[in-house]
């Protein structure tokens, strides 16, 4: 793929250079990109994510090879950097950073256990209450079981700690530092009691426990940004049951009826809570994208792949916006192909996950 599309682009022609990996794999099992293929291949694999809606960008993104810094505390820093260099002032840029590869036959030479790099922790009550991140309980007492003590005054927002693990060091807590991390107070532009709920959330959604693959070579920490949906923010985050629920506060603060789901109340509130992340991450220059405008940036993205005889691969489940109205969306009126061909980007494999296994195996398949 790589000569294909760009041409001759490096020292040796393509002959020479498939003459080259297959030693290396004969000698030593796997093979080690070079920075221009390894780049590329994280381009490609960010194109074919399936799930992604915001892929008209994927040519714009920034790859830091890191696969030298084997470390937790040098991978520490990297995180730290990275949170610094996707930040951008606010202008959010799209970052992947890549760590070792994973060892063939052996497994992940360092992994991040956290889902994302800024997470809010889930404190667990003795009553069974949770403050903060109901999602985020299981991580929050993972870190405490490994030592970490969290804030002596509890808070809904408190930053949850990284987990990081190397091949040659047990899983390690790492607190994220707070000059790092942008957040938003929420506000409303018309409702002047919505900055009293006390919501913010934070301007970078950083994935960080999915696998890479780029030409058979697994990175099991390699984690990635874009920037956020505002309903990733307002409807899922802050709106679901299972998260910070927020619906119904904020459907009581603007009176609604809540006794009847014919009053459409959650779409009213889900609405106003999207108004004001919009409103807010506008107001603080932070990059923030509504589901309308993005859909038509898809549609876009789908246009280019076609010109250049590709396939647009999409999850119409994933690619449609969470709130109420997602049938107004221009990506709601197709339908895409679901396949997830190499290079891409995966949810990280654990040996007890037997559905994971199932489609890698599958994937494994498809690609051989």
């Amino acid at each position: 793929m790589y000569y294909a599309e760009r041409g001759y682009g490096g020292r040796v022609g393509l002959a020479e250079r498939q003459a080259e990996v297959l030693e290396e794999i004969t000698l030593t099992g796997s093979y080690r990109h070079t920075t221009e293929e390894l780049t590329f291949g994280a381009k490609v694999a960010w194109r074919q994510s399936a799930r992604c809606i915001g892929r008209v960008r994927w040519a714009g993104l920034r790859v830091r090879d890191r696969r030298d810094v084997t470390t937790v505390a040098g991978i520490a820093r990297e995180l730290v950097e990275h949170l610094e260099v996707a930040d951008n002032g606010g202008r959010i840029q799209s970052v992947l950073t890549v760590f070792a590869p994973d060892k063939p036959g052996v497994g992940p030479r360092a992994r991040i256990l956290n889902d994302q790099l800024i997470r809010y922790c889930g404190h667990r009550g003795a009553d069974g209450s949770v403050t903060g991140d109901p999602a985020q309980v299981e991580m929050t007492d993972t870190a405490i079981r490994l030592g970490w003590s969290p804030p002596a005054q509890r808070s809904r927002f408190d930053l949850l700690p990284w987990v990081i693990e190397t091949a040659a060091e047990d899983p390690v807590v790492v607190d994220v530092p707070r000059h790092a991390v942008r957040e938003v107070a929420l506000t409303h532009p018309e409702h002047l009691w919505f900055a009293e709920l006390g919501l913010r959330w934070h301007a970078l959604p950083v994935i960080s426990n999915m696998r890479l693959r780029i030409g058979g070579v697994d990175y099991s920490c390699a984690p990635f940004n874009g920037h956020y949906l505002s309903d990733e923010i307002g409807t899922r985050n802050l709106g679901d049951p299972g998260r910070y629920d927020q619906l119904g506060t904020v459907a009581a603060a603007l009176g609604l009826d809540t006794s009847r789901e014919t009053t459409l109340w959650r779409e009213h509130a889900v609405l106003v809570i999207n108004q004001a992340v919009l409103h807010s991450f506008g107001a603080a220059g932070v990059r923030v994208s509504d589901p309308h405008t993005e859909s038509e940036l898809f549609l876009r993205f789908c246009e280019q792949e076609a010109r250049a005889g590709r396939i647009a691969y999409g999850d119409w489940s994933w690619l449609n916006g969470s709130v109420g109205w997602a049938a107004l969306h221009a990506v709601h009126h197709r339908y895409y192909d679901e396949r997830e061909l190499p290079p891409n980007i995966w949810p990280t494999i654990r040996g007890d996950d037997r559905t994971l296994r199932a489609r890698h195996d599958a994937q494994q398949r498809l690609e051989d």
